[in-house]
This record gives C-alpha cells, structure tokens and sequence, in this order.
C-alpha cells in the first residue's frame, strides 16, 4: 500500500489573495463532506483540470454551457406561467362552449333518403 501513496508539500503565500483565499477555504471547509486536505485538493485538482481539457477540445464550451442554461431558465419560467394559467384558459374556454348559441352552430343537412 505504501507504494500507492505519493507525498507532496503545499506553501501558501498569505500575501497572495490566490493563495491566502485558497489557504482560508481549507481552514473553513466543512470537515463531514471534505474529510482532508488530500481529498479537497484532489477535487479541485480534477474537476479545474477536466475543464481545461474539455475547454481545450471544445472552445465553445462555455458558451454553449449558459446558453443552455439561460434556456433552462426560459422553458421554466414558461412551464410555471403554464401551470397557472392554462387550468384557467381551459375552463374558460370550455365554459365558452357550453353556453354557446346552440344556433351558432354549423347545421349539417339531414341526408335525403331516396325513393326505390
């Protein structure tokens, strides 16, 4: 097991903001979700570098990443608008068309029957 541990030393300049600001995340990082510095810094590492790689493949990422948001946003906003308005609509048009002139309506012609 001893061969799957690698060790490295951090240093943080506190009179970086970078680095004093990432040296106050990891003094105030909530210890039951990050149980170390090791895993904190693990996760960063990754998901910063699994963005820049993607980033690198794909240059519109990003873009393409708040447009998709900002029409998440719209579609919500429309289905909520939906919700309270359509049960309104809907019983007002069905209420339109029961009291309708029954006169109003298109009359078909009663089919002829025909002499034999």
């Amino acid at each position: 097991m001893r061969n799957n541990i690698r060790s490295t030393n951090l240093r943080f300049n506190l009179e970086k903001d970078l680095q004093r600001k990432a040296w106050e995340y990891l003094q105030t990082m909530e210890k039951q979700e990050f149980k170390s510095y090791s895993h904190v810094i693990a996760l960063a590492l990754v998901d910063y570098f699994d963005r820049y790689y993607r980033t690198q493949e794909d240059p519109y990422l990003e873009t393409r990443e708040l447009e998709e948001h900002f029409v998440n946003q719209i579609v919500e906003a429309v289905e909520r608008s939906l919700e309270h308005a359509l049960p309104l609509f809907l019983s007002g048009l069905t209420a339109g068309l029961t009291q309708r002139d029954p006169q109003n309506r298109a009359s078909f012609p009663a089919p002829e029957e025909s002499e034999s």
